[in-house]
């Protein structure tokens, strides 16, 4: 499920918090993850994980009795639950941790959907974090980051532009910004990373 979405290190603690998170599925779903999956890059490895879980939550049961590490590893899986709440629930618990840096992948990526409740959350208390950890991480990323930020764009235009008229007031703006650095000289960077790419494909296919 998630053995490729934490550094190895961390194998024997992705087993065991697996094999605590219930089979069951919400509302009966035959698959407890989509086939769907996200990548990143991190610390020149490659991090995947699946979009969405469909697994109930019961980890009130059982979360006491794990070790720190394991707790927030619990949190990364659940922040891809199908569930908004459960998502929102464990983002916060993740975020007030003091989180390692492999459990970024996972908060950058809440934060390009569509809940503006979780954007708010974050936002409130990154901005009272050192975010530059964050900041390193999406730079790394720099095509999938800009991707998100116009993926969160897209969903304030679809859902919140009568609420929040005012795009620049956006605190889905206020977080990508802020709190993980972005700027239009990242998408002029994308951008030249993309011809450059372009330039590399065209040239291996004259040779």
């Amino acid at each position: 499920m998630f053995q490729d979405g934490f550094p190895k290190y961390l194998r024997d603690d992705v087993t065991n918090v697996i094999g605590l998170i219930p089979k069951q599925t919400n509302n009966h779903v035959t698959l407890d993850e989509s086939q769907e999956t996200i990548e990143y890059f991190q610390d020149e490895n490659v991090i995947k994980f699946p979009y969405r879980i469909y697994n109930i939550d019961n980890s009130d049961r059982f979360i006491d009795n794990l070790s720190v590490q394991q707790k927030m590893i619990l949190h990364c899986i659940y922040s891809r639950s199908c569930d908004g709440l459960v998502r929102q629930k464990h983002l916060n618990s993740l975020l007030l941790m003091d989180y390692e840096d492999w459990a970024i992948p996972y908060i950058v990526k809440i934060c390009d959907e569509y809940v503006v409740e979780i954007l708010e959350m974050t936002y409130d208390i990154l901005k009272e974090q050192d975010t530059e950890p964050i900041k390193r991480f999406c730079f790394e990323n720099i095509d999938l980051f800009c991707k998100s930020y116009s993926r969160m764009i897209s969903y304030w235009n679809e859902y919140y532009r009568n609420k929040y008229n005012n795009f620049h007031q956006y605190i889905g703006r206020k977080l990508f910004r802020e709190c993980f650095g972005y700027s239009r000289s990242i998408e002029s960077k994308k951008d030249k990373n993309l011809r450059n790419k372009t330039y590399l494909s065209i040239g291996a296919r004259i040779q």
